[in-house]
């Protein structure tokens, strides 16, 4: 499920992020910042799994008709990886925008999240490339971005018979 952020969600998304397995790609975050630019800046859902915070879906959208597009980012319990929590999560994000009339949406892992890549490529992101630079890193080190794209038309086909997708997927 997801929902709105509230302040008594700071302290578990805090607790998500100082995970070593998800610090190592979203950097070191304190309560200051996550309250900051999860909770007050309302651009994402809190992800809930059996009544307790998992995780984070943000967004950033472009609302200008011709150009409807959204920018997704997550982040879940290292716990709770790997069992559909997070994709699970992008399809309803997703879902919500193609509604909305978004007809793109893209997503930005650091190159080297293969766990992270694995699942967008299930949800349907495909590949567009590596970004040039690296982006900076709050633990001194920059991360180069895999940039995935997911178009309206594609998330509409794998709606109707998602078989294909899943094969796949599963063999990348």
């Amino acid at each position: 499920m997801l929902r709105p952020p509230t302040e008594s969600d700071v302290a578990a998304l805090t607790a998500t992020l100082a995970e070593p397995e998800v610090a190592r790609w979203w950097g070191d975050r304190d309560r200051d910042w996550v309250r900051r630019e999860l909770v007050a800046q309302r651009h994402g859902w809190v992800m809930v799994v059996d009544d307790a915070v998992a995780g984070w879906i943000q967004y950033s959208e472009e609302a200008e008709p011709d150009y409807r597009h959204v920018g997704l980012d997550v982040f879940l319990a290292t716990a709770l990886q790997g069992r559909g929590y997070g994709r699970e999560a992008l399809r309803l994000a997703i879902e919500h925008f193609v509604v909305q009339g978004h007809h793109r949406f893209t997503i930005d892992p650091a190159a080297d999240n293969g766990r992270a890549i694995r699942a967008y490529t299930t949800v349907g992101f495909k590949p567009v490339g590596v970004m040039r630079r690296p982006v900076p890193h709050s633990r001194g080190k920059r991360l180069k971005e895999a940039k995935r794209r997911l178009d309206e038309e594609l998330w509409s086909e794998m709606r109707a018979d998602p078989a294909p997708y899943r094969r796949a997927s599963s063999s990348s």
